[in-house]
């Protein structure tokens, strides 16, 4: 198939890889030079705007930072809809609200393009392993399963449009509460006398039903104070706000997540934004002055 790509960043590179693997056409485009030329180097054709993706491929995914990206991308002067083809399909991969989802479907609809939500569920170290939770109709998601299955070792339907993206914010909730239990647990060990060290890889490698591969990978991170981004704090302020405004929308107040975001901005607001998100732990550090939360 004529494959398009719009966003070939940190996951967008790593879908691109596996499409042009399975041997599709892929045309490309990135806001970041340095971004596209590694698209260009891995064997996508890379172009300067969406229009121009738009002419050229039957299937275009996005995979964009925020709804504001995406509405640019779609709906722009030179967005995928200023150059629509009848049956085209635009996937967005991103994780966005679902209210953004349909209002942006709504508008390909008038076009004569259908629209999916395909959120990615699983981190970059877990390429080849993601699972993607569909939205959208039934039949248009089949029309692109050889596409989606190059890129996620599931592919599932669940439910219509905007249904990826609820289920993907609803993880997102998870996420944002394993991460910052795992750096107040850090935290509170110190005070408490017991090396982070030797607390975590005492529970790592233990058979405890607490362990998660998140708090391995985040705890790791933490130990070893190594906080450069695989998730940044920016981007987990921004998921998991969607996810608490989500909640409140639909009449479900979300208790403990709105703590969480709390920690979350409070990191963002001491300059953590673009660390890791196991760079909370400094947030934490500094609230029981554990230690120097500079370091």
């Amino acid at each position: 198939m004529n494959v398009g790509l719009i966003g070939t960043g940190t996951m967008g590179i790593l879908a691109a890889e596996s499409i042009v693997r399975a041997g599709h056409r892929l045309v490309a485009c990135d806001a970041s030079p340095a971004a596209i030329a590694k698209a260009a180097r891995i064997g996508a054709v890379s172009v300067e705007s969406a229009a121009q993706v738009a002419e050229q491929a039957e299937i275009i995914l996005m995979l964009l930072p925020t709804p504001r990206h995406i509405a640019e991308v779609v709906t722009g002067e030179r967005g995928l809809l200023s150059c629509a083809q009848p049956s085209q399909v635009i996937i967005d991969m991103s994780t966005v609200d679902p209210d953004s989802t349909r209002k942006m479907g709504a508008r390909a609809a008038g076009f004569g393009v259908a629209y999916l939500d395909a959120p990615i569920l699983g981190r970059p170290s877990a390429h080849g392993r993601w699972v993607l939770p569909v939205g959208g109709e039934a039949s248009v998601v089949e029309r692109c399963r050889p596409v989606l299955e190059v890129i996620g070792r599931k592919v599932i339907h669940v439910g219509p449009l905007g249904a990826g993206n609820t289920l993907k914010l609803l993880n997102a909730l998870m996420f944002s509460a394993i991460n910052v239990m795992t750096a107040e647990m850090m935290a509170i060990a110190s005070k408490a006398g017991l090396a982070p060290e030797l607390l975590y890889r005492t529970l790592a490698e233990s058979e405890a039903a607490t362990v998660s591969g998140l708090f391995k990978e985040v705890g790791a991170k933490m130990v070893a104070r190594d906080f450069t981004p695989t998730f940044a704090i920016d981007l987990l302020c921004k998921d998991n706000g969607l996810a608490v405004t989500m909640a409140k929308s639909c009449g479900a107040p979300p208790v403990v997540a709105s703590v969480v975001q709390t920690m979350n901005e409070l990191a963002r607001a001491r300059g953590l934004g673009s660390e890791d998100t196991s760079a909370l732990l400094k947030v934490y550090e500094a609230l029981l002055n554990a230690s120097d939360s500079t370091n």
